[in-house]
């Protein structure tokens, strides 16, 4: 699939997974129980951009770490959904609730779990080191690798299109 600037000025909305999209999917598990990740500056700034210039910022991962939640609200996301088994049916309240159309939403996912999710959105977006059935449904495979600017290089693209970067 190739990606179309319809496709690129429609987004309003960005949702992205955590493991493997926000981080390079390493899990540091140290002794104690408590599991580290790494995030991306680059990133965070393309995210907390994104948001001073109007667009939506969601999360919604099967992991929930308090780390992680902190991370995020650092970002000033507001719209954290951490420990989600049923993605399909978080996503589908969240747009319900936020009065958003699923064309106008961008998601970033990298595996199984996110497949069903992102066949409901606008422009389906992955990481260059998704696995290989995300890719194949993705509009947007980024030249970056998950937790290596992979959704900074998504929300440029999208931001440079609308004029906002």
């Amino acid at each position: 699939m190739s990606i179309t600037q319809t496709d690129l000025t429609r987004i309003n909305t960005f949702i992205f997974d955590v493991d493997g999209v926000l981080t390079d999917g390493l899990l540091y598990c140290f002794a104690d129980g408590e599991q580290v990740r790494a995030f991306n500056i680059k990133d965070g700034f393309a995210i907390k951009h994104a948001i001073r210039q109007g667009f939506r910022v969601a999360i919604i991962s099967g992991k929930n770490e308090p780390g992680v939640r902190k991370r995020l609200e650092q970002l000033d996301i507001e719209d954290i959904h951490l420990g989600i088994e049923d993605k399909v049916d978080t996503f589908e309240d969240y747009i319900y609730l936020q009065g958003i159309h699923p064309a106008t939403v961008a998601y970033m996912g990298d595996d199984m779990p996110d497949l069903e999710v992102m066949q409901r959105c606008g422009l389906r977006a992955c990481p260059s080191d998704a696995a290989e059935d995300i890719k194949e449904i993705s509009t947007f495979v980024s030249t970056k690798k998950g937790g290596r600017g992979a959704v900074r290089e998504l929300i440029e693209q999208i931001m440079k299109a609308q004029d906002k970067w």
